[in-house]
């Protein structure tokens, strides 16, 4: 007499977690196609209001897509230049910035010897350096370039994606074994990403233009690489405004001394409040729904994974994880471990209720019997 043996959970999380080290060791290895794929579906996903725009004043649709390309192609070549024209400008001053930072510290060194403190100039510029402060930067900047490096394959990936985004809803739905119970949440999870995405967008280019316009009022050098510095990093949670600052304030106290840097402070500092603080929960709602730990955790990970690129899309590719947790019955729960307070209170109302609806129809059944 044969048994069935079915597995325990503890080996059925074990197996999975093993599959799960496999898929993420396999996209690490493949990494040189899957961070431009999935930087083309955001760019992609960025560009679908724009398309659907273009095509309700009857504009066909594949001339919408072949503008919109130009003109992001032209876009991103004329930043492309601007900004390694400004390094390059920016590393050939850097002996003149080292010379005026160890001026705007020669009074602090001063004051320091007359307390019997020596700290000598080479000591200032290992920990005060503008080269290393922008070190992190143009990295992460570099990093992006290399993956923009595969510019023909990233465009003629959009074009196919943004060609195919009318249909592809209708192909997932008829895809599907129970399309019904599955088309809301498939609109749904479609609809979050893209005001996501959209809405990021928008915020991170108002972020990058005031940020620019003010440091260019002030007088510091570089505004415009700065400002697509900010835009760039705003992208990043948490850490992404001090990232984006660091280089700036640094630069500011060389050139303008305590007061500018101060100033330049001021600038970052409100211009992150307002637009993380105000602008932008204005237009997304009730947030993210994602904890504090787990925004910052995904920085990690992400980046871990893709590289700068991860660190950039570190949140919507979050925020995909999360939605698509949500989808499914069994998965709710885990989809709560990554939500903030008030949507996990949320879920875990909506699957009671639906515990509950399940609950009571089985008792309505049972009394009809």
């Amino acid at each position: 007499m044969s048994q069935s043996y079915s597995p325990s959970m503890t080996l059925r999380t074990f197996a999975l977690m093993a599959c799960m080290v496999v898929v993420l060791a396999g996209i690490k290895a493949a990494g040189s196609i899957v961070v431009p794929f999935v930087l083309s579906v955001f760019i992609a996903v960025i560009c679908t209001p724009a398309i659907a725009a273009m095509t309700r004043y009857r504009l066909p649709r594949w001339l919408a897509v072949l503008l919109l390309m130009a003109l992001i192609v032209l876009a991103g070549l004329w930043l492309a230049s601007v900004v390694g024209g400004s390094i390059n400008e920016f590393s050939k001053q850097l002996p003149v910035y080292r010379a005026q930072l160890v001026e705007q510290f020669s009074w602090v060194l001063d004051k320091l010897q007359q307390f019997n403190i020596q700290i000598s100039k080479e000591k200032v510029l290992a920990y005060f350096d503008p080269g290393m402060a922008l070190s992190l930067t143009t990295n992460t900047l570099s990093s992006v370039g290399n993956v923009m490096a595969n510019l023909l394959l990233i465009v003629l990936t959009i074009v196919f994606m943004l060609f195919e985004a009318e249909s592809l809803p209708r192909k997932l739905h008829m895809a599907l074994d129970d399309p019904d119970m599955r088309l809301s949440q498939i609109d749904r999870f479609l609809h979050s990403v893209n005001q996501y995405m959209v809405i990021k967008t928008l915020v991170s280019l108002a972020t990058g233009a005031i940020v620019g316009i003010g440091l260019w009022l002030m007088g510091v050098d570089y505004p415009l690489l700065w400002a697509v510095v900010a835009f760039l990093f705003n992208y990043i949670p948490n850490i992404g405004s001090i990232i984006a600052a660091l280089p700036a304030v640094l630069l500011a106290f060389v050139q303008l001394g305590p007061t500018g840097a101060g100033g330049v402070v001021l600038l970052y500092v409100a211009v992150n409040m307002v637009m993380g603080n105000f602008v932008e929960p204005r237009f997304m709602g009730r947030g993210l729904g994602l904890s504090t730990l787990v925004v910052f955790l995904s920085l990690i990970f992400w980046g871990w994974l893709l590289g700068s690129v991860g660190m950039l899309l570190s949140v919507p590719l979050t925020m995909i994880v999360k939605i698509a947790l949500e989808s499914g019955e069994g998965s709710r729960k885990l989809a709560v471990l990554l939500a903030d307070d008030a949507s996990a209170f949320a879920l875990n109302s909506v699957e009671n209720g639906a515990d509950a609806a399940t609950a009571n129809d089985a008792a309505k059944d049972k009394k009809e019997i």
